[in-house]
């Protein structure tokens, strides 16, 4: 059941451990038994062979569980933790979950379950050699767990995040890595979807397409109140397939204000799958703009021979509120514009160049950037002087001599 794979249990209960490291090497598992929470760290942060997946107790003599979980989490992605805990743990072990571990079970507990979970998690693990979703960054593998958890499961999933940040390609993988992989993926567009009536409910529209698929909802806000009681119904009637959509703020907002009924969403007990905005993650900008030049430079009559290191900086430094589809759109333009022979920050940002010919001194740049600050923290107190000077930091007479020393009006408040 288990040959083949590589397991760490960290536990310190000698009766336990020895009979976890018994079972799971007649198994066929290779067994790394740690009995400390500081041996366990630098084993499981450079293992001398990787480790398919963690049993951990949650109470360990020199530490706990959650601290040896979080610690890893810091410099790297660890491996799927399975906790052990006792009924009074169960709140923290929820708490894990949540934090991107991948299941518990409760002493004492059924080794027949027990090796279940195990199998169930190693299988989902083996999986994990899939090509990066949405990039190389901590944030980007958490969210490519999350799919792949959201995969074994058959709760609808609700997929957040702003736009361009690939809310579909997590739909898609959720979809390709479940047992529904061979039935449909039936993607709609709330928002371009002029009939939204006849897209989703006519007698060959998308919820009867789907079958036992999948239905993708992208703009799930758009869903108006009609067609929201009509989803319902679909589901009462029996839709056998699954339902993942999208959105672009927090659920609980858009049910606050209408967007989406209450009756709805609770209904749908929606598994949730977080997308970090591109400018939280600019290494992962950086390796989709180099998975994305690869394909646009053989367009090119003479290829470029490659992204200069201030290409890269610029595009780490850049907020990209368009997100994926802004960095792919300046990209596709600037590889099939640029002169030289290595592509240049100003080839993916042109609107650098209006502003180059107006280089400032440092001792200008600085007074713009303290005169930018200062405004906006007026702004936030409403003129008042004394606030604005505790949100920077300095003594109200310091901002009161910099404010008139740039030119900035404000009250005495």
């Amino acid at each position: 059941m288990l040959k083949g794979f590589r397991i760490a249990l960290v536990e310190d209960d000698d009766i336990m451990g020895s009979s976890l490291v018994q079972r799971l090497e007649i198994e066929g598992a290779e067994v790394l038994w740690l009995k400390q929470m500081s041996r366990a760290v630098g084993a499981l942060r450079t293992p001398r062979a990787p480790i398919d997946a963690v049993i951990c107790d949650i109470r360990l003599p020199d530490g706990n569980g959650e601290e040896l979980f979080n610690t890893l989490n810091r410099t790297a992605t660890p491996p799927p933790f399975l906790f052990i805990t006792g009924h009074g743990g169960i709140e923290q072990a929820v708490r894990l979950i949540q934090a991107g571990a991948v299941d518990y079970v409760t002493k004492p507990f059924d080794m027949a379950d027990f090796l279940d979970r195990l199998t169930l998690l190693l299988s989902a693990t083996s999986q994990l050699n899939l090509p990066p979703l949405l990039g190389i960054s901590p944030a980007a593998k958490r969210v490519d767990a999350l799919a792949l958890k959201a995969a074994r499961s058959d709760r609808a999933v609700l997929i957040r995040g702003g736009p361009g940040t690939g809310k579909e390609l997590v739909a898609r993988r959720i979809h390709e890595t479940s047992d529904r992989r061979a039935a449909p993926f039936v993607p709609v567009n709330l928002i371009r979807e002029g009939d939204i009536a006849t897209a989703l409910f006519c007698a060959d529209g998308a919820v009867a397409r789907t079958g036992e698929g999948t239905l993708f909802l992208h703009g799930f806000s758009r869903l108006p109140d009609d067609q929201q009681h009509a989803l319902l119904a679909a589901f009462d009637a029996g839709f056998k397939g699954r339902l993942i959509a999208s959105c672009g703020h927090e659920m609980e907002e858009i049910v606050a204000r209408g967007g989406v009924s209450a009756e709805l969403f609770f209904r749908l007990d929606m598994l949730e799958i977080p997308i970090p905005p591109l400018e939280d993650r600019s290494e992962d900008a950086v390796w989709l703009m180099s998975q994305l030049f690869e394909r646009a430079n053989t367009r090119r009559a003479h290829p470029l021979r490659g992204i200069s290191r201030l290409t890269e900086e610029a595009v780490r430094l850049h907020d990209w509120p368009g997100g994926g589809r802004e960095l792919r759109s300046r990209l596709i333009r600037g590889v099939e514009t640029a002169t030289g022979d290595v592509l240049q920050p100003v080839d993916l940002f042109p609107e650098r160049l209006i502003r180059s010919t107006e280089i400032m001194t440092l001792a200008q740049a600085r007074e713009k950037a303290e005169k930018e600050q200062i405004i906006n923290a007026l702004e936030q107190t409403g003129g008042q002087v004394g606030q604005a000077a505790k949100l920077l930091k300095v003594s109200r007479t310091t901002l009161w001599e910099k404010m008139q020393k740039l030119g900035v009006p404000g009250s005495s408040g």
